[in-house]
């Protein structure tokens, strides 16, 4: 509880320091060294399918900057990964097997964290993913808390995903929790799948932490991964991170944060927070966050089975 305690302290100076637009970026440093050695890796170094991490779309989480620890594990377990700098289309979809997108913006958005979120993807770009995927491709979209939800609702949609363009909180007393969610397998918040099982028990998925983000609803009966529980809420500001009497609510218990499916012979992983699947220092003291924190203890795996299933491993 001591850990809880600390980064809820954590958490709350840091949503305070975001309380305005430029603030949301908040001196999120990406941490390479802290990250669990891989002692059986599933590819031979260099080897294993191809990743492009999307940076043609003003991304928040690159695979140069934020999700370079990201993009690092997955090299450590033998994934060919790329940074992407070209506009997404059926050519470049074919030099890879898997396509991650994590937290795209509209220009506009730039330093502005306020609505309107115009989409981040043009037309042709969502009908090239889609039909990708199809095809056999595998895509995992990210899309964190708002404004980065409004940029990718048109691509989530695709595949029949709603995002909710705000802020998703556990309740208490009537109170938001600004603190880390944990999703656990014992009260059924984490969904039973062959990711959270893994290919052995050493691989087994019992808890995942996330760090805000959104919530979501699929229309789909299956395939929930990440589940709000009775009471949760999602908050949504018309300027990121700022909150008043007047901001809009809505009741997300049930609602998704992470959700997995197979669409023609491909797949699609698509989650509602990004600094689960990374390693950051944050805010001026340099605190750690993300999947090396003692409350995430098994995120750094979670990431690998869900990049084994969309591999095809799983």
């Amino acid at each position: 509880m001591k850990n809880v305690s600390r980064f809820n302290v954590f958490l709350l100076m840091f949503v305070i320091l975001c309380t305005s637009v430029a603030g949301g970026f908040c001196q999120q440093v990406p941490d390479t060294t802290s990250l669990s050695k891989i002692t059986n890796p599933a590819y031979a170094g260099g080897e294993g399918p191809r990743i492009f991490i999307d940076g043609s779309h003003n991304n928040f989480h690159t695979a140069d900057n934020r999700y370079l620890p990201f993009a690092t594990f997955l090299r450590a377990d033998g994934f060919r990964v790329k940074g992407l700098k070209r506009t997404i289309n059926r050519d470049v979809l074919k030099e890879c097997e898997v396509l991650v997108i994590s937290n795209a913006l509209h220009a506009s958005n730039l330093g502005n964290w306020q609505l309107p979120t115009p989409s981040a993807f043009s037309s042709d770009e969502i009908k090239a993913i889609r039909a990708w995927v199809e095809q056999g491709g595998s895509l995992m979209l990210i899309a964190d808390h708002m404004p980065f939800p409004g940029a990718a609702a048109e691509l989530a949609a695709a595949f029949g995903v709603q995002f909710n363009n705000g802020f998703a909180y556990e309740m208490e007393n009537g109170q938001r929790q600004n603190r880390p969610i944990i999703f656990r397998r014992a009260d059924g918040s984490l969904g039973e799948h062959a990711i959270t099982r893994g290919r052995n028990s050493d691989e087994r998925i019992d808890s995942v932490a996330t760090f805000t983000g959104q919530a979501f609803q699929v229309s789909a009966d299956s395939g929930a991964l990440l589940v709000f529980r009775e009471g949760s809420v999602s908050q949504m500001p018309e300027i990121a991170w700022q909150f008043d009497a007047d901001t809009k609510s809505v009741d997300v218990s049930g609602w998704l944060q992470g959700y997995v499916a197979e669409t023609g012979r491909g797949r699609v992983a698509i989650f509602g927070e990004a600094a689960m699947f990374t390693s950051q220092h944050a805010g001026p003291q340099g605190r750690p966050m993300g999947m090396t924190m003692p409350l995430a203890s098994q995120n750094p795996q979670f990431l690998l089975n869900v990049m084994h299933w969309l591999a095809g491993l799983l």
